[in-house]
């Protein structure tokens, strides 16, 4: 079989992935990616806006971190529309089509839908059941697969990419399957990551996003990919390092993820261990407080396009502040997202994301 690390069409064959190749420091729509979290649960979203996905707001967090939104440009152009609620008072786009980006897909437990545009969806969309090896993760009725397909077929030049983990699907709750002994099974947490990641791919997602941080998930599912034909048609954007952070706010709990001690080789070490397996991109998670290893990694990679996620606590910081007049939201944005591609980050994944569209725009 072809070593994963001579796969080198996996990471050229959209012209969004040809362009992260570049060293170019600016920024423009490519260098965006939307994430969106998905369910099959109701209810409406509360602006009335078509297409969009509404969740929670917790702790302070505005709802935008749990939404997302499509809907069809009436020109019939292939274009994004980002409807959104920012609390207190809802903003809607009142037109679409504000620019063209990339999406990550994300399946929620929490309850978010798409409006009656997305009505073939929902009707066929279920709530997965949950058991100990996350069954649910690649059925064709769960709505992460769902979803990729009808992305794919309306909009069929956007560049989607899936997050794969088992915990939205696992009875236990946990990104991996356990042992007999309640420990996590690596091996066989790889190999079950790597069926789902394949069926997001044959589903049509063009870049496969493991999130679950197992050894050696990079490896199972490039090889899931190659073996089945898929390995010069999806990418690989393994997260490489996810620092203990206070920024997740409402997504995640600190303790799961890599602290700060030795961070610097800790880090250089699991990207020289993914890029060995075959990925095609890299990432740090958060942004802002770790611009640091953002230009570490970048110097030691300088050949693998290179990801930043800029948190929900990232983006309600700057919400916030704006909010109560220390700055202006605008300026501080573009200040933060400009602060990531100095860095060396050719990926930028925000909850901004509909607002920048607007912004490079004026």
């Amino acid at each position: 079989m072809q070593s994963a690390e001579s796969l080198l069409h996996s990471g050229y064959f959209h012209p969004t992935l040809r362009y992260w190749q570049t060293c170019a420091a600016d920024l423009c729509p490519d260098n965006l990616i939307y994430p969106i979290f998905i369910t099959a649960n109701p209810p409406w979203d509360q602006c009335g806006a078509k297409g969009l996905a509404q969740g929670p707001n917790n702790n302070g967090v505005p709802s935008v971190a749990r939404l997302g939104g499509l809907n069809r440009q009436p020109q019939g152009s292939q274009s994004l529309t980002v409807p959104m609620q920012l609390n207190p008072s809802p903003v809607c786009p009142d037109k679409p089509g504000t620019g063209d980006c990339s999406l990550s897909l994300f399946r929620n437990t929490y309850p978010v839908t798409f409006s009656h545009t997305w009505s073939e969806m929902q009707n066929k969309a279920s709530a997965p059941p949950s058991d100990e090896r996350g069954s649910g993760a690649d059925t064709d009725e769960t709505p992460a697969v769902l979803a990729v397909k009808k992305l794919r077929s309306t909009f069929p030049d956007l560049l989607v990419a899936c997050d794969v983990c088992l915990c939205p699907y696992t009875s236990h709750g946990h990104c991996g399957i356990l042992s007999d002994g309640g420990s996590l099974d690596n091996a066989a947490s790889c190999m079950r990551l790597a069926e789902v990641a394949l069926a997001y791919a044959q589903a049509g997602c063009h870049i496969i996003a493991p999130s679950d941080m197992m050894d050696g998930r990079v490896g199972a599912i490039k090889q899931a990919l190659v073996s089945n034909g898929l390995g010069n048609k999806v990418s690989v954007l393994s997260y490489s390092a996810k620092f203990a952070s206070c920024y997740y706010g409402m997504q995640l709990s600190p303790s799961q993820h890599l602290g700060t001690a030795d961070a610097i080789s800790c880090l250089l070490e699991l990207g020289e261990r993914d890029v060995k397996e075959g990925a095609d991109m890299l990432m740090v998670k958060p942004g802002m407080p770790y611009l640091d290893m953002v230009r570490e990694v970048k110097n030691k990679y300088p050949h693998h396009p290179l990801a930043v996620y800029n948190v929900s606590g990232e983006f309600a910081m700057l919400w916030h502040g704006a909010q109560a007049g220390a700055f202006d939201l605008r300026a501080a944005v573009l200040e933060s997202m400009t602060a990531f591609r100095r860095a060396g980050a050719d990926i930028i994944i925000t909850y901004y994301t509909p607002q920048l569209l607007t912004w490079l725009k004026e």
